[in-house]
Formats: C-alpha cells, sequence, structure tokens
C-alpha cells in the first residue's frame, strides 16, 4: 500500500468535516425536530383547538417510542442490509409527510396513528446513520464528529424553540371558548391556520426536501464520494484501512511486519496505537492490540463486507450482537442516563410552563405565553450542545470514552438535586438548574455509542449492536408517563424525583461497567503472558487456539463448528475505556 501523503489526508477530513458531516447534521437537525415538535405544538393549544384530551398527547409520545424503540434493531439491519444512503432518505422522506398530516389531525386516534407511523420510520436512523459516519472517520477522530452529529439533538430543541416562538409571534391563535378546530370556524366559513398547524407544515415540508437532496448528496462510501477526487478517494480508505491495520502481535517486529492485505474485508482493528503482548501485563487505556486475520482461515457464514461500505449483514452479526452481555448492560445504563434527554426534547416547553405555574402556592396560575415558555428552552439546549462538544473532544484527546461520560453524569446529577431542592417559588434559580441540568444530559448516550463502536469491530454486528442501543429510547416510553399533565401543578416534582434516582443508579452502573472492562482487560493479559510466541500469534491471526471456557461452550455451538472468535472476542483484542 502506498504511503499516505498528509496533505492529501488533511484535505480528506477537511471535505468529510465540511460536507459530510454537515448534511448528515442537519438530517439529525430535522429527525429531531419531528420528534419533538409535539411538545411545541401543546404550548400553543394544539390539544384544546383539536378538541382531545391533554393525556392524549402523552398516550401518542408514548406510542411513538414503544415503536421507535421496538424496531430499532431492525430498522439498523435493514439500514446495513440496503445501504444508509439510500434507506436513510427514503424513510425521511415518508415521515416529513406523516409531520406535515399533523396539520390536518382532528381526532385522537388520527395524533396517535401519526405519531406511531413517524416512530416507525425513524426508527433506525441513529443507529444506521451512526454505523455510516463511522465509515468515513478513525477511531479517534469519531467522537469528536459524533457529538458535532448528535448535539444536533440539543441544537433541533434550541432551532425548535426560535422556530416556534417566531411562529406563535406572527401566527397568533384567536382563543375563542365556543368551539374548537373544525367546528366553529367551519361553520363561519374560514380556515385559518393556527401556530401548531404552520409548526407543522414547515417541518414535514423542509424533511421532505432536505430527504431529497440526500438520495443525491450521499455516498456509499468514501470510495464513491463525489466530492472526493480520484486521488482522495484511495487516501479516504487507505487511512481506515491504516486505522484498521492488521499487524503482528509480537514483541519483535521485526519479522514477518507486513500486514496481512485486508482483502475480504474483514475490520479486526482497533487502533494504530497497539502493544506488545509483553507488555499488556500493564497496558495503556489509550492502546489496545491490533488483530490480523489469516487469508487460510475458511470463509463460511462469517465471511465479512467491506468494512468502508455501509451495505452487508450475515447470521454471525446478528448472533454476536444479541449475545454479548456488554451491550445489554450498556443498555440498561442508557435507558436510565437517557431519561432526562428524552423526555426534555419533548416537554421543556410544558416543563418550563409548569415551573411558572408553581412559582407561587397561591391561587395564581400566571399561565406563561407560548411564544415566551419555546423562547426560553433555547439557552438550556444550546448550553447541552457546547457541553457536549467539549466532552467528546475531550474524549478523543483522552482516547476515553467512559470517564467522560460519568463526569456528564456528575453535571445531570447536579442539576436535577438543584432542581429538587430549589423552592418551587423560586422560578428564576430553577430554571437555571434546567440550564445546568440540560448540560449533562446530552453527554452519556453519544459517548456510550463511541464506546460501543470503538469496541465491535465488525461492522454487521457493530450496525446490530448500534440497533440493540437504540432500545435506550425506551427511557422515552418512561418519560411520557413521568411527565404527565397531573404534574405539572406541583413542578414536576415528583418526575424530577424519579429521574434523579434513574440517573444515580446509572452512573453506579457505568462505574460497574468500567470496573468490568478493566478486570476482563488485565485477565486477558494475564492469560497470554503464560503463552508462547507462536500460539499468541495463532491467536491475533486466526481466533481459534483453543482455550478452557466453559461458560462459552454454549455459545460456540449456537455459531456453529469451525467459527473462530472475531474482532474483539480475540483474546489478545484490549478494550479501550
Amino acid at each position: 500500500m502506498a504511503p499516505i501523503k498528509p496533505d492529501v489526508e488533511r484535505r480528506v477530513v477537511r471535505k468529510l468535516d465540511f460536507i459530510l458531516l454537515p448534511f448528515l447534521s442537519i438530517l439529525f437537525l430535522f429527525n429531531s425536530l419531528d420528534k419533538s415538535n409535539i411538545g411545541s405544538a401543546e404550548t400553543g393549544h394544539f390539544t384544546d383547538d383539536v378538541g382531545i384530551p391533554a393525556s392524549a398527547l402523552n398516550v401518542s409520545v408514548a406510542c411513538f417510542f414503544a415503536v421507535f424503540v421496538t424496531l430499532q434493531p431492525v430498522g439498523a439491519a435493514l439500514g446495513r442490509k440496503y445501504g444508509m444512503a439510500r434507506y436513510v432518505p427514503t424513510c425521511m422522506a415518508l415521515w416529513g409527510i406523516c409531520t406535515a398530516l399533523h396539520a390536518a389531525v382532528r381526532k385522537e386516534w388520527q395524533l396517535i396513528l401519526l405519531r406511531t407511523l413517524v416512530g416507525i420510520l425513524e426508527a433506525g436512523f441513529y443507529p444506521t446513520t451512526v454505523s455510516y459516519l463511522s465509515l468515513f472517520y478513525t477511531r479517534f477522530e469519531f467522537a469528536k464528529r459524533l457529538g458535532a452529529f448528535y448535539g444536533q439533538a440539543a441544537v433541533a430543541g434550541a432551532f425548535g424553540g426560535l422556530l416556534s416562538w417566531a411562529i406563535f409571534k406572527h401566527f397568533p391563535d384567536p382563543r375563542n371558548p365556543s368551539h374548537v378546530l373544525g367546528q366553529g370556524l367551519q361553520a363561519a366559513g374560514v380556515s385559518p391556520l393556527r401556530s401548531w398547524q404552520v409548526l407543522f407544515l414547515i417541518e414535514g415540508f423542509s424533511t421532505m426536501a432536505i430527504a431529497v437532496v440526500g438520495f443525491f448528496w450521499l455516498p456509499h462510501n468514501a470510495g464513491s464520494a463525489w466530492f472526493l477526487s480520484p486521488e482522495e478517494r484511495v487516501c479516504a480508505e487507505a487511512r481506515l484501512s491504516v486505522d484498521r491495520a492488521e499487524t503482528h502481535v509480537e514483541d519483535d517486529p521485526g519479522e514477518d511486519e507486513d500486514p496481512v492485505k485486508p482483502d475480504d474485508g474483514e475490520e479486526d482493528e482497533h487502533d494504530p496505537r497497539h502493544a506488545s503482548i509483553s507488555q499488556s501485563s500493564t497496558y495503556s487505556y489509550q492502546e489496545d492490540h491490533r488483530l490480523l486475520r489469516s487469508s487460510s482461515v475458511p470463509e463460511s457464514s462469517h465471511t465479512h463486507h467491506d468494512p468502508t461500505d455501509d451495505r452487508g449483514l450475515n447470521r454471525n452479526d446478528i448472533i454476536s450482537a444479541f449475545l454479548d452481555w456488554k451491550v445489554w448492560y450498556l443498555l440498561a445504563c442508557n435507558i436510565l442516563s437517557a431519561i432526562p434527554a428524552t423526555a426534555f426534547s419533548v416537554f421543556l416547553p410544558i416543563v418550563i410552563k409548569g415551573l411558572a405555574y408553581s412559582k407561587t402556592d397561591m391561587g395564581e396560575t400566571g399561565e406563561m405565553a407560548p411564544a415566551t415558555a419555546n423562547l426560553l428552552t433555547v439557552p438550556p439546549f444550546v448550553a447541552g450542545a457546547v457541553v457536549l462538544w467539549i466532552f467528546t473532544a475531550w474524549s478523543d484527546k483522552r482516547h476515553e470514552r467512559l470517564r467522560p461520560v460519568l463526569w456528564g453524569l456528575v453535571i445531570l446529577l447536579v442539576g436535577l438535586a438543584a432542581t429538587l431542592l430549589l423552592p418551587r417559588t423560586a422560578y428564576v434559580p430553577r430554571y437555571l438548574a434546567l440550564i445546568v441540568l440540560l448540560s449533562g444530559s446530552f453527554v452519556p448516550s453519544p459517548l456510550t455509542v463511541a464506546w460501543l463502536t470503538n469496541n465491535n469491530l465488525q461492522p454487521g454486528k457493530r450496525a446490530v449492536v448500534l440497533g440493540i442501543n437504540g432500545w435506550g429510547n425506551l427511557a422515552g416510553v418512561l418519560s411520557a408517563l413521568l411527565f404527565a399533565p397531573r404534574y405539572r401543578h406541583s413542578g414536576y416534582i415528583l418526575p424530577f424525583f424519579v429521574t434523579l434516582a434513574c440517573v444515580g443508579v446509572s452512573f453506579v452502573g457505568f462505574l460497574g461497567f468500567r470496573a468490568a472492562i478493566i478486570a476482563i482487560n488485565k485477565a486477558r493479559a494475564h492469560l497470554l503472558s503464560d503463552w508462547e510466541p507462536e500460539r499468541t500469534e495463532r491467536e491475533a491471526k486466526h481466533g481459534d487456539v483453543a482455550v478452557a471456557q466453559p461458560d462459552r461452550d454454549w455459545l460456540e455451538r449456537l455459531r456453529g463448528a469451525n467459527v473462530p472468535r472475531l474482532g474483539e472476542e480475540r483474546l489478545t483484542y484490549q478494550f479501550t475505556l
């Protein structure tokens, strides 16, 4: 392989950062807007105008997240099978239509149906797009880019708040209690658009327009990127091969140091910074062993696909993903830690109105104007985006994921505790506590995804793993139940308390996970310290060295005979933290 020219690589990264990443971020921005706009619409008297109970909104949100969560692995698998470059724009155009149709809602069942359809179509968007993004960036370029991408969830909150404020300011609702939408107005012979209708129409048609552009903008891989020159395309794929380069793991790299060419597309590697086996007992958290695959290993159901292409999935990818305990452990932590982010992405305007409502224990209601409530959502979401970008940059610089997650949870816990402990009459301090709360809310999820992406080396398995991790959006169902209208008069004290408890349990869970990974790395290093170099090299190349693992016999039988340990399953692999 020809050496990579630094100037060409800089051009490649610059083009990816300014052409591909911003467009993917725009896709996620509109994905987040269409997911959360129902909360902004409610501040504009959506349910009152339609003539349905306020609880219908919570039911529709719960239905959205129920299908959205359930179908995450299915959506991720379909995206991997057919390719993100075509799958995501197709789904996006369809959910844009559904979003626009919210303007025509007249019955509760119509709202629930539309939210359910949007949930089905959005399922798989995030894991598919994140898996796609990982095909263009090296391992420790990834978290900062993922932060810019995932930060659009926070940007969407701020942008959605500004958009809603502008719409509610320029399209004030005629508050006539004598009729609801579709009755009195229709009898009067007029059908003016309400502010929430304008909101749904603008966001729905904008989503459809972006989706159409996506069909032409997104390449399947770096080798087919229209914005790269032929030389840059070669460099883009070569640098990923180097990042995932298959090299021998041995004390003396002098012999047989030429890497085996990864012509079968296996992505068995993790980082150009690799440690020798003799050094692994004192391994660095920022370093790990690189894995080697030999072309002599029989190709069967575990044949790998091009690691830089957005298509391809096999049976072993699915089995390995579903039977990996780490995926399920992190999923539980992710659900608990994601409750604030998912709750406030939808309900923050309503919660802010609720805090204003509860600023006095007397009989005053102090109803906040819809435009004001939406404008006040901007600072918390901006703070969330800024803190997320800082933490992901720190994570990439330190080559560490779990420690920044823990510090993000600390910020989140401080904000939650302050919101609970401050007097209900202290509206401004409680609002500032919300800003602190949102500052930490967006940190855990993307860095958890970055850890899973870095430590799942086969692209097919990685896509399914990210789909399973997408079940973390079950937090949206819980948040819909927690932040119900009946808690508004109390300033949402009980929902905040339950959320605080969940985040606290998540913090302990992440601490335990980090300790478990350290223990696994040390156990592997200790095991390999007694091996001969030939045996170590065999495991690194083939992953088929006989090792007594009674607890894994059933897994080997399920996967089939002669299927070696792949990727991070090989005992020469050290997990990053």
